[in-house]
């Protein structure tokens, strides 16, 4: 399939330079090989296509600049820079749709650092829900191991179900205690990204106020 494309290429970029010397006058091909030397042609060869060449006129101005061709690891790398270069402009394009929406619904700082507050309340009331549970719990296994050490100081076994529950109810403390650990970890974090929002906020504000201007 590949000759076909490239004859096609061939007829398509020759009736180009069929067109473009008739404007241009005669057109003369200028290449330099692997060693550097300059060869002029008057029809297009392989190796100038290899190499890359100039079009030239008949007062020796350049008139036109053919790249050379790329082998496959340096199409795949084009190819792959190409790709990244559009995903950043994607990037940009939604930086900056999200930056529009943010300030359509925030008009001025304050809407905006109420808005951060509202999400930081969210977690200090899951912190504090987790605060009374843990309270409660913590009673409760106070009172399983108070009941244990009285059989204890009593010389009697702890029995089975009461050791059960002592088992039970110590992991239910230790997961309470490490939910408790993550929701404080969460609102230090939150506090942080929401000083680099703030500092985001006002940028994308003072900017918008100096376009207007």
């Amino acid at each position: 399939m590949r000759k076909p494309l490239l004859v096609i290429a061939a007829v398509v970029l020759a009736t180009s330079l069929s067109a473009h010397a008739q404007n241009t006058g005669n057109i003369r091909y200028k290449w330099y090989d692997a060693q550097g030397l300059m060869h002029f042609s008057d029809s297009l060869t392989a190796e100038a296509m290899k190499y890359g060449y100039d079009l030239v006129n008949d007062r020796g101005l350049v008139v036109q600049r053919v790249p050379r061709q790329l082998n496959a690891a340096e199409r795949a790398a084009a190819n792959k820079l190409a790709a990244e270069q559009a995903a950043q402009q994607r990037a940009a394009q939604e930086r900056a749709n999200a930056d529009s929406q943010m300030l359509a619904a925030y008009p001025d700082e304050e809407s905006y650092q109420i808005s951060l507050h509202q999400a930081l309340d969210m977690i200090d009331q899951q912190i504090h829900t987790s605060q009374i549970n843990l309270r409660s719990q913590e009673k409760a296994l106070t009172d399983l191991l108070g009941r244990a050490a009285d059989l204890e100081n009593a010389k009697s076994p702890v029995p089975k179900p009461l050791a059960d529950s002592l088992t039970q109810q110590r992991n239910v403390v230790a997961g309470l205690r490490d939910t408790l650990r993550h929701q404080q970890a969460l609102r230090a974090e939150t506090v942080q990204q929401q000083a680099g929002q703030l500092a985001h906020y006002r940028e994308v504000r003072a900017a918008q106020e100096r376009a207007a201007k």
